[in-house]
């Protein structure tokens, strides 16, 4: 896959990790309501999200109502900046 490509694909969402007290975290978006995931372990975090964007992605398209452009990363014509959780040892 080109870079071009890849970053066509990219999405600069927001999201809010609320943690469960039988364990693991609900997955939210402040811009994009209708984006609620749950994941148990972190490392899955990538997977999770992906595939509920794209079921939000499929919603929006069922019904006729436009994805928010701001949220497609562009990082071909403008630098993408971006939060990340990264694992690291103490």
């Amino acid at each position: 896959m080109e870079v071009s490509e890849l970053m066509s694909k990219l999405f600069k969402i927001p999201l809010v990790l609320e943690p469960q007290k039988e364990g693991g975290w609900t997955v939210t978006s402040p811009v994009l309501p209708e984006l609620v995931t749950e994941v148990d372990n972190l490392r899955q975090l990538d997977e999770v999200v992906r595939d509920a964007l794209n079921a939000v992605k499929e919603l929006y398209e069922d019904m006729g109502k436009e994805f928010p452009a701001g949220l497609i990363a562009d990082g071909m014509k403008s630098p993408v900046w971006f939060e990340s959780l990264i694992s690291a040892e103490p």
